[in-house]
């Protein structure tokens, strides 16, 4: 979970209200545009690696908003790789599940900084149509 994640989730939970499921889509679109933005932001400073775990935050963030959609929480890794597989198969598209690894090499490319930067291009691009293709199913 990110900090702005457990930012809302604390101030929630000292409110004693659970967060609206349209509140929580809410805020997982606007981390994800955010996200992205500071990806590119980051890619333009040549930060690689920063800009990898914001391109793979985008795309995370994306991938609760459908769930959220569906009053759904995911809190794991586990859980989005699941959810994304069971999308692809739901919604016909094979390419959500490539386009996903694509994220999913940028978050462990913040760990261990092994991809070159055109690389880190390519899959940010990737990314942005992984998030389009997402926000085309809201």
């Amino acid at each position: 979970m990110l900090v702005e994640e457990l930012v809302a989730e604390a101030l929630a939970k000292f409110l004693g209200e659970p967060l609206d499921p349209e509140d929580r889509l809410g805020l997982h679109l606007k981390l994800s545009e955010k996200y992205l933005r500071d990806a590119e932001d980051f890619l333009a400073k040549g930060d690689y690696v920063q800009a990898s775990e914001k391109a793979w935050g985008a795309a995370a963030q994306m991938v609760k908003v459908v769930a959220a959609r569906e009053g759904r929480v995911l809190r794991s890794h586990r859980e989005l790789h699941e959810y994304v597989a069971e999308l692809s198969k739901k919604v016909g598209d094979r390419e959500v599940i490539r386009l996903w690894l694509a994220a999913s090499s940028l978050h462990q490319n913040f760990y261990e900084n092994w991809l070159p930067g055109d690389a880190v291009k390519s899959a940010i691009e990737d990314v942005k149509v992984f998030v389009e293709k997402l926000r085309s199913l809201l």
